[in-house]
């Protein structure tokens, strides 16, 4: 039945594209290395069309498909299992630009085209798709989508979800439904759209998205911002926000730790203000010009340190220093890549509660793991905290997560819990939180996304054991 399927595939896609042989680690292995896998074969499609023969063959034989885009998630959510009877289906290829609606400010793109390339695609007509991620130079607009990817600029811009405006979505029965509306509205029935973007590959495939696009901005004005506490961060945001309102794009918060990793494993980068307890990056977008936007940013910081929340400041001077003071804040989970693995946590919290729910969760922490290092960083802006747990100094970092991982968890998921908030914030649910989806949400949640998924993949064919 395998070697029919393999026939089947190879005459779809052409026997190149069905790869078997050699080094598939690219495929098969997640970016962190935590899951690692076996697929019957790594299919690699070049058009919607042959998405959907690919779908037809595999339910013909039963056989279970893995959606991948670039790869680069973190919760297991787009390898194989190690069973070797998965076919990986690879939307790399499905890479091209369509079509951009410069007057209805869309840009329409395949699922496998990589962020950084429809980013260009829209800056090459002067215009600005506002999803930034730190791993835009690989991941893909289907994978962004299929997790409802967040970023950098979520305060202003919302989520992925909040600028896909259609779809185009192979389903589980291999039918191809093209939503690719470039309307802002259609009220004809239930949203679909919104059904398929979050539901990483469970639901039905992803093969092109319109997305919405807004002018470029006259100016962009980046800074740091020393505070010696997270009320002080707090406290800053809300300052921002009232003087530079929709203009604020980024706000993100660095612990101490976090910046000290950057600075140990990567020298060479600068160190833009002295240590402090918490740093954070301001970014903010100005329609008039260059002048307006660095006196407005400049009155605010000024207010800010004669307040005393905040108690350094610099601002960017130019293009260059602006990216490297964001290369700085992307550097983090590089740096936590080359000291060793660690707990990593994608939190969402009502703002307002962030600095009580940190203090807590430190001080619990550091009672029940003395000398563990915490890894706190993210989108203060929009309430998404990558609270990470290092293993203490010295520490065999892979022993401490094999064996700590589930204990330290529930701290800091219960810790969530108690302040209102969300344990997966931006990175999906995939392998990691199944089992944690099934604990915590609720039972009437749950029966209706079982019921949701019985209803579109009778069969369980797509990206069987993640999220459900």
């Amino acid at each position: 039945m395998r070697a029919a399927l393999l026939e089947a595939l190879a005459g779809i896609v052409g026997p190149a594209q069905v790869l078997r042989d050699g080094d598939l680690s690219a495929y098969e292995a997640d970016w962190r290395k935590r899951w690692r896998g076996r697929a019957l074969a790594v299919v690699r499609p070049g058009s919607t069309a042959e998405v959907a023969a690919v779908v037809r063959a595999c339910a013909a034989h039963g056989t279970t498909i893995v959606p991948q885009g670039g790869n680069t998630g973190l919760v297991g959510g787009g390898v194989p299992d190690a069973s070797g009877t998965q076919v990986l289906l690879s939307l790399q290829r499905l890479n091209r630009v369509r079509s951009l609606d410069a007057a209805n400010l869309t840009l329409t793109v395949e699922s496998g085209c990589v962020l950084q390339a429809a980013q260009q695609a829209a800056a090459a007509a002067g215009l600005l798709l506002p999803l930034s991620l730190a791993a835009e130079g690989s991941c893909t607009v289907g994978g962004n989508l299929a997790t409802n990817a967040g970023g950098t600029q979520v305060l202003r811009w919302g989520n992925a979800r909040e600028l896909c405006l259609g779809l185009e979505v192979v389903t589980a029965a291999g039918d191809v439904w093209d939503g690719l509306t470039g309307l802002r509205k259609d009220n004809t029935g239930y949203d679909l759209r919104d059904l398929f973007i979050g539901s990483e590959g469970t639901l039905g495939i992803i093969t092109a998205a319109t997305l919405k696009l807004a002018p470029q901005p006259a100016a962009v004005v980046t800074a740091f911002a020393a505070c010696g506490s997270l009320e002080g961060c707090v406290r800053l945001l809300a300052l921002a926000r009232a003087r530079l309102g929709s203009g604020l794009t980024g706000f993100e918060v660095m612990g101490r730790f976090a910046l000290e990793l950057v600075a140990r494993h990567f020298p060479q980068l600068p160190r833009p203000l002295p240590a402090a307890q918490w740093t954070v990056l301001l970014e903010a977008s100005d329609v008039e010009g260059e002048a307006e936007a660095r006196a407005r940013f400049e009155s605010l910081l000024g207010a800010a340190l004669q307040d005393g929340m905040v108690a350094d400041a610099v601002v960017a001077e130019s293009l260059a220093q602006s990216k490297a003071l964001w290369h700085v804040r992307e550097s983090i989970p590089l740096a936590q890549a080359e000291e060793g693995l660690n707990i990593k946590h994608d939190i969402s919290l009502p703002v307002s509660a962030i600095p009580r729910f940190v203090e807590r969760t430190d001080a619990e922490l550091a009672t029940r793991w003395p000398g563990v290092r915490l890894v706190n960083f993210g989108h203060l802006g929009d309430g998404n905290l990558h609270y990470n747990v290092q293993a203490p100094e010295g520490a065999d970092a892979k022993r401490f997560l094999a064996d700590e991982e589930h204990a330290v968890n529930r701290v800091v998921f219960d810790a969530v819990a108690a302040c209102g908030g969300s344990f997966s914030a931006e990175h999906g649910i995939g392998a990691l939180k199944r089992d944690e989806l099934a604990a915590r949400k609720s039972p009437v949640a749950l029966g209706l996304m079982r019921a949701i998924k019985a209803a579109l993949d009778p069969q369980g064919l797509l990206n069987p054991g993640r999220l459900l």
